[in-house]
C-alpha cells in the first residue's frame, strides 16, 4: 500500500512541478458540493441539523475517531473499547445505536449493509480528508444506503488546494498512541487538473489491557475540471489490526484484577488462580477498499446533476481462544468419544462486495425554489465462513471449514424534495421516498439448535418502504426563524436481527417523528431550541446483551418513543472569545415491556408486563460546553461535557440481586473535562504551523460509557418484580481512560 501510494505522490508531485499553466489566485470550486446538494439539508430546510466546517475538524483531529470528534454536537455520545477514543469506536444519536444511523461520504453509502455500522477502524483517520460533515438528527432528509432512523451523518470529502502544497501532521502521548499524516496537493494543473492525497498511521496500546490498534490508510483523489462539469476519482482504504477488547470486565472482575482488566484471549490462570496466559493472535485483521467514480454538472445556472459510481471491497478475519467449547458446535468428532469438551481457536472470515450508483437532478431558481429528484442502487454480496485452526486432544482435518455462509442484499431508492417559498420568508417543504430492498442468506450458520442440529439459512426477505416527509420553515426577519416537520421513516432487519431469529420474516421498523424549533441569530449570539417526538412501532432496541464478537444484541419492542428537548447556544461579544453549549433533555420509553418471570429456583412464573420502561442506552440528559479563547496565535479551548445516567438492560431495574449481593446493570452519569492548547504561527518557506497539546478527564474521572448486562425477572411473595442473577459476573463495563494527554504539530508548506 505505502510503495504505491508514494509513486504516485511523485508522479503527481512531478507533474505539479512541470505545470506551466498555474493559477494562483484561489479559484472556488463549487462543483464539488453538486454530490451533497440533494441529501443536505440546506438553510430552509425543517430539519435538526448541525454543520462541522474543516477548521472545527482540524481543531480536534489529533488521533482519536470521528465518533470523538462528534460527540460535542447535540444529543450524541460515543463509545469506545480500548479506553481512549482509537480501535472500535462508536457513536449514538438520541439514545439511537450505530446500526440505525445513516452515514455518506459524497452522497455515497457507507455503512455494512448486513450490520448497517461503520466501523471507523476500518476507514481510520478518514477525517483528515474531510472538507466538512453534517449532522442530521431524527429521520432527516432522504439519503441514498441504510434508512435514516435517528440521524444521518453526511461527510463531504475534501476540496483540492488551488496551489501545490504539502503537510505533515504528527500527534503522540498516552497509552503508546501516535498519529502521522502525510498529506499532499498538486494545485490546479493546465488551469483544468487537481490531484492530492494522504498516507496516515496510527497505533495506541490502549487503556484497556493488550487493546493495542494498529491502523494504516491512504486517500487519493484525481479530477478534472471543466467550466461547467467535474469528474472526480476518489480510493481511500483502511488496514487495520486490533486487539480484542469487547468482554468487557465485570466490577467484581475489576475489584480482583484491577480497572484496565480484559478477558478476551485469556488461556489460563497462575497457581494463585490469577488470569496469567493470553492467545497473542485474539485480533481482529480486516482491509477495506473504497474506490468512487463522481461527474458533476452545470447545465445551466438553476440546473445541474451528479452521478456517482462506487464500489467497496471488504475482507478479513478474527480469531478467538475458546476453553471449554463443546465439540459438536464446531463440527468436531472425538475419534474414541471419549472428549465431548475441548480447548480451540477459531478463525471467521468474510469476503464483501458493495457496488452501485447514486444520480440527483437539481433545481435552483435563486427566487425561492429548490427542487431535487435523485436516488441510488446497491448490491451487496458477503461470504461468511469459519476454520478450526487448533483443537486440544481433537485432530481437526485439515482446511476444515464448520459453517458457511453467503449474503446477498439489494437496496434501491428514489426520491423528489422540493423547498418552495410560497409567501416571502415562508417555505414549504416536501421530500416522498421510495424504497425496496431484497435480503438472501443461504448456507450453514455458525450455531446448532437443541436437537445438535447445525442450522441452515435459507430464506429471502423483501421490504417496500414509503418515507415521506413534510415541513415549514418560517423567517420572521433577519434574526428569528421557526420551523416544523413531520416524517415517516422505515429500516429493515439486521443481519444480527435474522441470526437470532432463524427462518422467521421480521417486522420492519417504522417511525413518526415530529420537530418543532426556533432560532435566533445576530452577529454576537446565537441561540436555538427544537423540540422532537419519535414515535416508533416494532423498533429494535439494545437488550444489554453482546453476541461473542462484542456486537449488542437488539430486541423488538413493539411501542416506544423518543421525546426531548434539543438546547443550543454560542455568543461571542469579542473576537478573542467565543462560549458555545448545547443540552439535551430527553424521555425514552419502551411501552408494555413483557418478559419472562422465573423464580430463582427455576420454578417458573410465567410472563410479566413491566409497563413503561426505560430504554437501554439512552441517556435523559447531556450536556456539552465549550469555552474558547484566541490571542494571536494562541488558542485555549475548554471542552465539558455531562452524560446521565444509562440502563443497561430495558427491564428499568438498575441493579440485579445476586444472593445477598447485587450486580450494576447500569452506566453512572459523568462530567468530564478536556483543554486543548495550541499555538500557530508562519515563518519563511512555511504557510502554517501549529503547536499544541490536548490534556483528556483534567479530574481523572474513573468512569465507564458502554457496557451489557444481563438478568433474570422474578416476583417477590407480594408480586413485585425484580432483577436476579446467578453469580456477580452477569454485567460488564467499557472502563475510560483517567487523565491522558495528546501532543500534536501541524507543518503546512
Amino acid at each position: 500500500m505505502v510503495k504505491r501510494f508514494l509513486t504516485s505522490c511523485l508522479l503527481f508531485s512531478s507533474l505539479g512541478m512541470m505545470a506551466q499553466s498555474q493559477q494562483d489566485g484561489l479559484k472556488e470550486i463549487d462543483l464539488d458540493e453538486v454530490s451533497v446538494v440533494s441529501t443536505r439539508a440546506g438553510e430552509k430546510t425543517p430539519i435538526a441539523h448541525t454543520n462541522v466546517s474543516k477548521e472545527q475538524i482540524a481543531n480536534l483531529n489529533s488521533g482519536k475517531d470521528l465518533p470523538f470528534l462528534l460527540s460535542m454536537t447535540p444529543s450524541v455520545t460515543m463509545t469506545s473499547d480500548a479506553g481512549n477514543g482509537v480501535g472500535y469506536t462508536s457513536l449514538r444519536v438520541r439514545g439511537v445505536d450505530p446500526s440505525r444511523i445513516n452515514i455518506t461520504a459524497n452522497g455515497i453509502p457507507l455503512n455494512d449493509a448486513e450490520s448497517a455500522q461503520v466501523y471507523w477502524v476500518n476507514i481510520p483517520d478518514f477525517t483528515s480528508s474531510a472538507e466538512n460533515i453534517q449532522i442530521q438528527r431524527g429521520a432527516g432528509t432522504s439519503v441514498n444506503g441504510a434508512g435514516a432512523f435517528g440521524a444521518t451523518v453526511n461527510i463531504q470529502t475534501a476540496k483540492p488546494n488551488m496551489t501545490p502544497s504539502f503537510g505533515l501532521d504528527v500527534s503522540g502521548g498516552s497509552y503508546g498512541t501516535n498519529k502521522e499524516t502525510f498529506k499532499f496537493s498538486t494545485g490546479l494543473l493546465g488551469d483544468h487538473w487537481a490531484v492530492q492525497g494522504r498516507l496516515s498511521h496510527i497505533s495506541s496500546d490502549g487503556y484497556i489491557d493488550r487493546a493495542s490498534t494498529k491502523l494504516g490508510s491512504y486517500f487519493l483523489q484525481a479530477g478534472y475540471y471543466g467550466d461547467r462539469f467535474m469528474v472526480k476519482f476518489i480510493t481511500f482504504n483502511g488496514q487495520e489490526k486490533t486487539y480484542h477488547a469487547w468482554n468487557y470486565t465485570s466490577k467484581y472482575e475489576q475489584s480482583l484484577y484491577g480497572r484496565t482488566y480484559n478477558s478476551c484471549g485469556l488461556m489460563g490462570y497462575d497457581s494463585n488462580g490469577n488470569p496469567s496466559a493470553y492467545y497473542k493472535n485474539q485480533t481482529d485483521n480486516y482491509h477495506q477498499q473504497h474506490y468512487q467514480l463522481l461527474w458533476n454538472q452545470t447545465l445551466t445556472s438553476a440546473l445541474n446533476f451528479n452521478v456517482g459510481l462506487h464500489y467497496t471491497k471488504g475482507d478479513g478475519y478474527y480469531e478467538q481462544y475458546k476453553a471449554g467449547k463443546k465439540l459438536y458446535k464446531f463440527g468436531l468428532v472425538s475419534p474414541d468419544g471419549s472428549v465431548s469438551k475441548t480447548d480451540l481457536i477459531n478463525q471467521k472470515k468474510h469476503d464483501s462486495n458493495l457496488y452501485g450508483f447514486v444520480a440527483s437532478l437539481n433545481f435552483d431558481n435563486h427566487d425561492g425554489l429548490t427542487a431535487s429528484l435523485g436516488g441510488g442502487w446497491n448490491q451487496y454480496t458477503n461470504n461468511h465462513f469459519g476454520k478450526i485452526l487448533w483443537a486440544k486432544d481433537v485432530v481437526v482435518p485439515a482446511d476444515f471449514t464448520y459453517y458457511d455462509n453467503d449474503a446477498l442484499k439489494t437496496d434501491g431508492n428514489l426520491y423528489g424534495k422540493v423547498n418552495y417559498e410560497f409567501m416571502k420568508g415562508l417555505s414549504a417543504y416536501a421530500d416522498l421516498q421510495y424504497r425496496h430492498t431484497g435480503i438472501s442468506m443461504t448456507g450453514t450458520h455458525d450455531e446448532y439448535d437443541d436437537n445438535k442440529k447445525q442450522i441452515v439459512f435459507g430464506q429471502h426477505y423483501d421490504y417496500d418502504f414509503f418515507n415521506p416527509k413534510f415541513g415549514l420553515f418560517y423567517k420572521i426577519n433577519q434574526y428569528n426563524h421557526v420551523y416544523g416537520s413531520f416524517s415517516i421513516a422505515h429500516k429493515e432487519p439486521t443481519r444480527n436481527d435474522y441470526e437470532d431469529h432463524v427462518g422467521v420474516k421480521l417486522n420492519a421498523e417504522k417511525l413518526v417523528d415530529w420537530e418543532l424549533g426556533y432560532k435566533y441569530q445576530s452577529p454576537t449570539f446565537t441561540a436555538g431550541v427544537n423540540l422532537y417526538w419519535m414515535n416508533y412501532t416494532n423498533q429494535f432496541v439494545l437488550t444489554g446483551q453482546l453476541n461473542e464478537i462484542g456486537e449488542m444484541i437488539a430486541s423488538n419492542v413493539g411501542k416506544s418513543y423518543r421525546a426531548g428537548v434539543e438546547l443550543e447556544a454560542a455568543y461571542q461579544p469579542v473576537k478573542w472569545f467565543r462560549w458555545d453549549a448545547n443540552a439535551t433533555f430527553s424521555r425514552n420509553r419502551n411501552k408494555n415491556w413483557t418478559v419472562s418471570a422465573t423464580a430463582e429456583d427455576w420454578s417458573g412464573q410465567g410472563t410479566l408486563n413491566l409497563g413503561s420502561t426505560k430504554t437501554s442506552f439512552s441517556p435523559e440528559v447531556i450536556f456539552n460546553n465549550i469555552l474558547t479563547f484566541k490571542w494571536k496565535g494562541l488558542e485555549a479551548q475548554l471542552q465539558s461535557q455531562y452524560i446521565g445516567k444509562q440502563y443497561m438492560t430495558n427491564t428499568g431495574f438498575e441493579y440485579a440481586k445476586v444472593g445477598s449481593d447485587y450486580v450494576k446493570m447500569i452506566l453512572s452519569d459523568y462530567f468530564t473535562n478536556d483543554i486543548d492548547l495550541s499555538y500557530s504561527f508562519k515563518r519563511k518557506g512555511l504557510k502554517s504551523a501549529t503547536v499544541g497539546v490536548t490534556f483528556y478527564n483534567l479530574t481523572s474521572l474513573k468512569y465507564d460509557n458502554n457496557g451489557w448486562a444481563y438478568c433474570e425477572i422474578g416476583k417477590d411473595a407480594q408480586g413485585n418484580p425484580y432483577a436476579w442473577t446467578t453469580d456477580l459476573y452477569e454485567s460488564g463495563f467499557a472502563p475510560q481512560a483517567p487523565f491522558h494527554v495528546m501532543a500534536h504539530l501541524s507543518l503546512n508548506f
